[in-house]
Order: C-alpha cells, then structure tokens, then sequence
C-alpha cells in the first residue's frame, strides 16, 4: 500500500529532495501547569515578569491562568526549536516564586472545576474575547478537562519545494491550489497513520483521580489515589479528555477532503445555533458567558489531532485567513508532554516526526469517506486506552491488522526518508530516531507510557508523586541552566514591549464589547 510513497521518493530530482529536506519550518508550542508547593495549580495571576499573555508571541496562557503556553517562532531544525524552547523555559523558572511546572499532562490535586482559574487578558475587547470564551469552554465542557497539557509540533516546507513538486506530479492549476490540496492529503495521511503517535509518545496511562472529581469511571485503580489502564497509552487522546463530542447532539467532524471543504464545515459549525448550549445563556446578569450559543463559538474550539494553519492578520478569523492566502503550515496536536524530558519533548521525538511529516506528505491520501472516519476515531481510541495491548487489532479499509504489523509496515516505509535525510550528518539522527521507534514498536515495554507505569510500581508511587519527582527533577535541571546574556535580554525586552502594546489595546477601544463581537463575527 505504499508503492506511491516509493515511487515518489524515486523520482524526487536532486533540486526537490533539497528543497525538501532543507528549510521549511519548525515550531514548538508547549502547556505547561503552574503548580504551587502542594501540587494543586496555582491561584496566582500570570506573573507580570513574564509580559502580557494577550501580546507577548513566546509566553502566554492557554485555557487558565495558570496553564501557561510557551512558543517558539518556526525555525530551520529541530534542534533550534528546542533550544529555543529550553530557553523560554529557563525565563519562565526564573521569573516564578515557589512554584513549578507540572511535568505531564495530566493534571493532579484537583478540587473541583471552581478552584481552576481561567485565563485573563486585561480590559481591552481582544482581551475580554479570550477571556469570555474561556468561560464558554468552561461551561460547555467542564474547566478541569481543560487543564490537560500538551506540545503542539507546527511544521511548513520550504516555499521553493512546491514549484518542483507540483512539476513533478504534473499538478494542474495555480501553485496555491497545489500546495493547499497537497497539505491537505499530508492532514489526511496524519489522521490515518495518526495513531501512531500516541502509540510512541503517549505519556499519559495513568490519572489522579481527583481528575474525575468522584464520577464513575470504567478505569481501573492503580493505588488510593490513581485510576489508570494496564495497556494505555494516552488517557488524554481517549475518552476522559477533551473532544466535541461531550454533549450528545453536539459532535461535528470537520472535512479534511480539500481546503474549501474545510473551510465551509467550520464555518457552519460557529454559525449554526447549538440547542445544547442555549440554556447557558450568551449574556447572563450583564456577563458574557459564552461567545455565543452555537455549536463552535469560534474555529479553536473544534478539537482535532491535526490543522491547516495560516498566520492570521491581526483579529482576523482563523477560516477567513485560510480563505484569503491558504495553508501556511500544519499544526500536530496529539504529542502528550514527554515527562521523561524537562523539554516536555525530545530532540529524537522531533527527528521523528519530521521524517513521517514527509511519508505522510509523499503518501497517496484520497478522500476520507465516512467508513474511514469511522476507522480513524476508533484507532485513536483504541490506542489511547490500549495501544500497548499485543493483541490490538485496528481497522484498516475494513480489516482488521495487529497494531505491531502495521506500526512495523509505516517504519519500514519511512527507512528511506531517513537515509535521504541523513545523507550529510555523521551523526545519523534520523535513522537512529527511526531506530529507537522500531524497538518500542517490537517491545511495547519500551514506550513513555509502559516507563511510567513501571516507575510507578517500582518505586510504590501513584500518578501525583510520580508527577512531582519528575517536576522537581526538571526544576533542578533549570536551576543549573545558564541562560545567555543575550536571550534574556531578548524575552526581557518581549515582556517590557508586549505589556506597553496591551496597554495600547486597551487605549484605543472606541466601541463596547457587543459592537466588538459583532464586528468580529461579521467578517467576510
């Protein structure tokens, strides 16, 4: 099934797999929990050393205040992105008072949805927005599931790849149609071969089960304080996190068949009324509680492994920005924190998933039909709460295959991507990468989520001392960090500049929020 990949792979002229396998663009985007000296997230605003979350592009928060959201701009490898994000990191450590960072991303000592602050934004219109809908997410879903963490792997081409691609395959019409229908089948790809991803780097079999707040679950106790399952690889990807299927009547499936389609089943979702979501009300007592009463309030709230992505201008609608200049880059959603790594993830990991970027790109990706949808949702679930099951069978165009065959089939078929990729480095990262997944593909023992597990047994620890040794552990590796003169006084100079530009926000609002939202929802 993959005699496409090889043939294209084959006929990539010298000029192509250049353009290919050099420049494009890496970014990290990684959440991490502020948790305060008992382990329960922290009540304190976003520290003010850090710049405003609504302006500053490296240090924000996402769902709470206390879930802090590191970025990194796209750079040319991996291993800059890392760095990069090291970076961010130390700033963030040294600019907090005793508190830490949660090292998984499942949370732990939860009291309760009320106790989980959500994110502030100043006074401004685009700040109130953000804030408001935060609120609706806690309303329709429920705040604690919102406090799942994850790291968000953004990867483009190179620009001067798609001219030799699209001669290459004969593509017909403009160079934008071409490079969009093109990321999308690499979407496609990444949705079917997906799975394969919490299967390698899941790192989330266990939870506190305070998490569950007392509701009944089919998971199993692991000790007084911990539910888990014996073969799990990601509860956060299963059915405890967070979907759009939570609420019957509420799910929708975005179409990933081309980039209109895309575009047309989004924007039905945030402008078709939801009855579901009526009874909360839109402005109750004089307070926003949601956006709106629709099924999405915004494009975000539509959960998926994988986006097409655009840089928006200013205010602009995430679908309109797809709309006017196509997709800009890919956004893959399901990488669980690596706990194992004060990173939050590895530099082999990012070798990784590079090398399948491009086996999903060079694959054929038709449609997906509504039988593969099917297939799609029921593979991800099944890893997620038993990926490492040796007896797993997925489905695969209605047939059944062990995980391990055909986990093993992808591997195989993405050895030559990494030779070509390692074709100038002594080193032989991709191939080693390769390598290391191949082993956790023969022993699953060998995945993040079995390590856990076994640490876990071993040293008699439930999920939350688990969490906190390896906190603590990543802590410390800050705390020796030496961050450059320079950096510092790059995020230093961030901070000062992004607390000016939200005060500036705030200055030239010249309409009230109900106007705003209009305006907003209005655009064409």
């Amino acid at each position: 099934m993959y005699q496409s990949f090889e043939n294209r792979i084959r006929r990539l002229t010298a000029e192509a797999w250049l353009a290919l396998s050099m420049g494009g663009g890496i970014g990290l985007e990684k959440e991490s929990l502020r948790v305060s000296h008992d382990g329960s997230i922290a009540q304190t605003p976003h520290p003010m050393a850090l710049g405003s979350a609504l302006t500053n592009p490296y240090i924000t928060t996402d769902y709470s205040e206390a879930l802090a959201e590191l970025i990194t701009p796209p750079l040319q490898d991996g291993g800059e992105a890392l760095a990069f994000l090291r970076d961010v990191q130390k700033f963030v450590y040294d600019n907090l008072e005793n508190e830490i960072l949660w090292a998984t991303s499942m949370p732990c000592v939860l009291a309760g949805g009320k106790n989980i602050p959500i994110a502030r934004y100043g006074n401004s219109n685009a700040g109130l927005m953000k804030t408001v809908y935060r609120r609706g997410l806690g309303r329709r879903y429920g705040r604690v599931m919102q406090v799942i963490a994850g790291v968000h792997f953004n990867f483009s081409l190179n620009e001067a790849f798609w001219p030799l691609f699209q001669e290459m395959e004969g593509g017909r019409g403009s160079l934008r149609q071409f490079t969009d229908s093109s990321y999308l089948g690499m979407i496609r790809n990444l949705q079917r071969f997906g799975w394969l991803i919490p299967y390698l780097f899941g790192a989330s079999p266990a939870v506190c089960k305070s998490f569950l707040g007392g509701r009944s679950t089919s998971l199993d106790s692991f000790d007084d304080t911990t539910y888990y399952e014996p073969y799990a690889t990601s509860l956060r990807m299963g059915d405890i996190g967070y979907t759009n299927s939570k609420e019957k009547g509420v799910g929708i499936k975005a179409s990933y068949n081309s980039l209109d389609a895309y575009i047309e089943s989004l924007t039905h979702a945030i402008e078709t009324r939801c009855p579901v979501w009526k009874h909360i009300g839109v402005k109750v007592n004089g307070r926003y509680e949601q956006l709106n009463n629709n099924i999405l309030q915004i494009e975000n709230e539509y959960y998926s492994t994988v986006r097409p992505k655009q840089v928006q201008d200013g205010l602009e609608k995430p679908t309109l920005a797809l709309k006017r200049r196509g997709v800009r880059y890919i956004e893959l959603r399901s990488l669980d924190v690596n706990a194992f790594d004060p990173l939050g993830v590895s530099e082999r990991q990012l070798f990784f998933l590079r090398a399948f970027m491009l086996f999903c790109l060079l694959q054929e990706s038709p449609p997906i039909n509504v039988q593969e949808r099917r297939e799609i949702d029921q593979n991800i679930g099944g890893v997620a709460h038993r990926g490492r099951d040796p007896a797993l069978y997925l489905l695969r165009q209605g047939r059944e295959i062990l995980l391990r065959d055909w986990a093993s089939e992808i591997c195989q078929a993405l050895q030559p991507v990494c030779e070509l990729l390692d074709e100038n480095s002594a080193r032989q990262p991709y191939t080693l990468a390769l390598r290391e997944q191949m082993e956790s593909v023969r022993d699953p023992d060998c995945t993040p989520s079995a390590r856990m597990l076994a640490e876990m047994r071993a040293r008699g620890e439930g999920f939350f001392h688990f969490a906190w040794r390896m906190s603590h552990q990543h802590q410390k590796y800050f705390e020796n960090f030496q961050l450059s003169d320079e950096r510092r006084a790059m995020f230093a100079g961030e901070t000062e500049k992004s607390l000016l530009r939200q005060a500036e926000t705030e200055a030239s609002d010249e309409i009230d929020f109900e106007q705003f939202l209009a305006n907003y929802f209005a655009q064409q």
